[in-house]
């Protein structure tokens, strides 16, 4: 099969990197398990160990470990070669400096327990090791491999994860689990030294004083060519830089809407905003993983290379336009215009729900014959009108489960599922529908007789996926849902009016309740702002539905 054709289905290098760090990530957590048994006994920690070891050390399990770390490692250094400026946000930095101090402590530690087993024979028991590392240097060295280690891997998962509605839902647990398992394994290597001291059984067989040399040579020549490796890889790097900057006829004019700068060619949008203090967001760190940096680019085209496959996909899954691309991905071959579509300080999320991505229900409630009602009457008297209708809507909204979101003119937005799974989520609102018709059934009475006119209301129901954060402006900022998912329940909100319906809602949204058996046929609505016609359903008397539902 041609190349071009198998290239959809070949893993790209973020897949590649992805996995390979899983595989190690998972033999990290699977190690300090092992050890943390030490806290119920030396014989159950040897006992996993020598299952774990025995899977580990099959030709299966060698590839996957050693392919891993190397696969890895080698993606890792193309990646920091593929950087044009090492400027980068702490976090990422962090995770940087870890993994690279990382193979500087692995040396040693592979030296001792498969070089050692595998070229004399010497047994990788915990008795051993525990032995071997019981001094100052040796526990000094095992703690900051462990930290180090857990600490790349766990950052990295959360530098991946970290828009994931799940990820951040669970986010504390993980923290404290993440936090507790290496102080259970110090713990458990503690343990075990003193069930060693208290024994008092013969010491196993150790390294006869040329395998001891030879193991430090070995360790030695490992950690020298790591140094060196990373020493050359930096200093190419560094040449590059230099080079570049010495040579004019290489650079890449870059036009901002605010001002124009100029960096050697093969830069990244990005990388270019970051060198240069220009305000670009980016959430993913530049991995493509979301589309935060976002930029709209005019120029010749032959100064725009096409983007990659991990480019494609995220410019088609959020629709973008054809003069759109990822400003961490795009490293264009000569001048251009470019326009953050994102600006840092405009997209200022809320700290615990920075960019947070999440399958909610939006339910739109709109009261009707508002206008007329405001023509007659006096503001005070509108302003305690509003009141007893959003004290109403908020009420019956939160004692379902929801969060009374906005309040805009007559219209109240609610959002279901912040905290549950989207079927619950769907659940609430209808719910929440439901008694909000009850109640404004019952004021509405007692309305005429004060106003001489009945209050009615619409309301519209979708549910997807939407961004979560902090929207407005400087101070005046309020927690929100953007996305198509609430355009489109607006949309339907205003549709009940045609409908003569109280409750319009998606079919989607119906399936997740379980009231779709309920309802009758649905109806393909075209919507406005969406491309394709969408399933809806009239809900004349939502309270009845809902008494349907629960019998």
């Amino acid at each position: 099969m041609p190349r071009h054709r198998l290239a959809p289905y070949l893993p790209t290098p973020r897949n590649l990197r992805w996995a390979s760090g899983l595989v190690l990530w998972c033999y990290v957590a699977l190690h300090l398990s092992n050890h943390a048994l030490g806290l119920v006994s030396l014989q159950a920690a040897e006992a996993a160990r020598a299952a774990l070891h025995g899977a580990w050390d099959t030709l299966a399990g060698s590839v996957l470990l050693y392919g891993a770390f190397t696969l890895h490692f080698a993606l890792a250094c193309a990646a920091l070669w593929r950087r044009r400026s090492l400027r980068m946000p702490p976090a990422e930095a962090l995770r940087v400096l870890l993994a690279l101090g990382l193979p500087l402590l692995l040396a040693a530690h592979f030296a001792a327990t498969r070089w050692a087993q595998a070229a004399y024979g010497l047994d990788a028991s915990y008795d051993r090791i525990v032995r071997a590392v019981w001094s100052p240097e040796g526990l000094a060295l095992q703690l900051l491999l462990l930290a180090t280690a857990w600490g790349h891997g766990c950052l990295g998962l959360h530098l991946a994860l970290r828009r994931r509605a799940g990820w951040v839902r669970w986010q504390p647990l993980l923290l404290a689990l993440a936090l507790l398992l290496p102080v259970l394994a110090a713990l458990g290597m503690l343990s075990m030294a003193r069930e060693i001291g208290w024994s008092g059984g013969p010491p196993p067989s150790v390294p006869t004083p040329a395998e001891a040399e030879a193991l430090r040579v070995l360790t030695d020549g490992l950690r020298g060519g790591w140094i060196a490796l990373l020493a050359a890889l930096l200093a190419a790097h560094g040449l590059r830089a230099w080079r570049e900057r010495r040579r004019s006829a290489g650079r890449v004019e870059l036009r901002y809407p605010d001002r124009t700068v100029q960096v050697p060619q093969g830069w990244s949008v990005l990388e270019a905003s970051r060198a240069h203090g220009i305000g670009l967001l980016s959430l993913c760190d530049g991995r493509a993983r979301c589309s935060t940096c976002r930029v709209r680019v005019q120029g010749d085209a032959a100064h725009l290379p096409p983007p990659g496959r991990d480019e494609r996909r995220t410019l088609q899954r959020v629709k973008a336009p054809a003069d759109v691309r990822l400003a961490c991905q795009l490293r264009p071959r000569g001048p251009i215009a470019v326009e953050p579509l994102f600006q840092p300080g405009t997209a200022r999320m809320a700290a615990t729900r920075r960019g947070e991505e999440r399958a909610v229900a939006v339910l739109f409630v709109d009261l009707r014959r508002w206008s007329g009602l405001a023509e007659r009457q006096w503001p005070f008297d509108l302003v305690y009108v509003l009141d007893q209708y959003f004290a109403l809507v908020g009420a019956a909204v939160r004692e379902s489960g929801g969060l009374p979101n906005q309040f805009i003119g007559d219209s109240v937005m609610a959002l279901f599922g912040l905290d549950t799974d989207l079927p619950t989520a769907c659940r609430q609102a209808v719910r929440a529908a439901a008694l909000i018709e009850q109640r404004m059934d019952d004021w509405s009475a007692g309305f005429e007789a004060q106003f001489g006119q009945r209050l009615d209301f619409g309301m519209g129901l979708h549910a997807g996926t939407v961004a979560l954060g902090q929207v407005g402006y400087q101070d005046a900022t309020t927690f929100s849902a953007v996305g198509e998912v609430v355009n489109t329940a607006s949309r339907l909100q205003d549709y009940s009016k045609v409908a003569a319906a109280r409750l319009v809602l998606s079919l989607d949204a119906a399936r997740h309740a379980g009231v779709q058996a309920q309802l009758g046929a649905p109806e393909c609505l075209a919507v406005r702002g969406r491309s394709e016609p969408l399933a809806v359903l009239h809900v004349e008397r939502p309270s009845a539905l809902w008494s349907e539902a629960i019998a």
